[in-house]
């Protein structure tokens, strides 16, 4: 439910926020919240609560967009390393666990330096630091179904490799991909947030959440709730993103149902 929220409070930004996320008022410099400016304005006199709401649209667009770019570019390399094995799996999996011993937001920080900033910069940096979490996933759950007896079967029945893999074994894979690509969003959101508190995300004045961190630090004491209010959403899209990932689990694990 707060999944569905996030992303109709993203698709309805323009209907629901109350003022425009880019106007400027001198005369409402860091003003408290009130009536007129519900959760306060920020450094520049901007309405927080309008740019909360178009700062949902960066986050989940650097949270699905990412996602997507490393599911389709690791599931055939999963795929094709844990069906061919032999010296193809070790080289595509020492490149990728040469990769996974640096860590993901790492990584993601600098692709984006060298890609420069930008949000769509951003989405491909983290899509590529997310790749290699996704083909070792790929990897094992092909290993494992591929020993199964419906794959001896379809093997022994005459079909052909490309055939097996991609009818027998790949639907298979599914299940646990769909699980680890609810948790990469959480990851993704965090990482597009902390892009764009170092400046290497979203480019001001366009609303971000990290962003809006990164103006905030400046005033904690004068104006708590310009930091509040997007950290605030940043836990609440992350947290229902980890819930939900445990809430499919248990849905497509039969090991979880009674």
């Amino acid at each position: 439910a707060v999944v569905v929220l996030f992303i109709l409070m993203a698709v309805f930004a323009p209907w629901i926020s109350p003022h425009d996320p880019l106007a400027t008022s001198w005369g409402a410099i860091r003003k408290p919240p009130s009536d007129l400016y519900l959760l306060g304005t920020d450094e520049i006199g901007r309405d927080v609560l309008s740019r909360v709401i178009w700062g949902a649209r960066a986050s989940l667009l650097a949270g699905v967009i990412p996602v997507i770019i490393a599911v389709v570019l690791s599931v055939p390399l999963g795929l094709l390393s844990g069906v061919a094995g032999g010296w193809l799996d070790g080289l595509i999996m020492r490149i990728n666990d040469a990769m996974l011993s640096i860590p993901f937001l790492i990584v993601a920080i600098a692709l984006a330096a060298f890609l420069g900033p930008g949000l769509v910069n951003a989405m491909i940096a983290i899509g590529i630091a997310a790749l290699p979490t996704f083909v070792r996933l790929v990897r094992g759950t092909v290993l494992v179904i591929k020993t199964e007896e419906y794959v001896e079967a379809a093997q022994a029945l005459g079909c052909s490799r490309p055939r097996v893999a991609l009818r027998h074994i790949l639907p298979n894979t599914l299940p646990p991909l769909f699980v680890q690509v609810s948790i990469t969003v959480a990851a993704a959101i965090i990482a597009e947030a902390s892009l764009s508190f170092l400046g290497l995300g979203q480019h001001p004045p366009a609303p971000s959440w990290g962003s809006m961190l990164n103006a905030a630090q400046r005033y904690h004491s004068q104006a708590p709730w310009m930091a509040l209010y997007p950290g605030l959403m940043i836990f609440a899209i992350v947290m229902a993103h980890n819930v939900l990932g445990d809430g499919l689990r248990d849905a497509l694990d039969p090991r979880h149902q009674s």
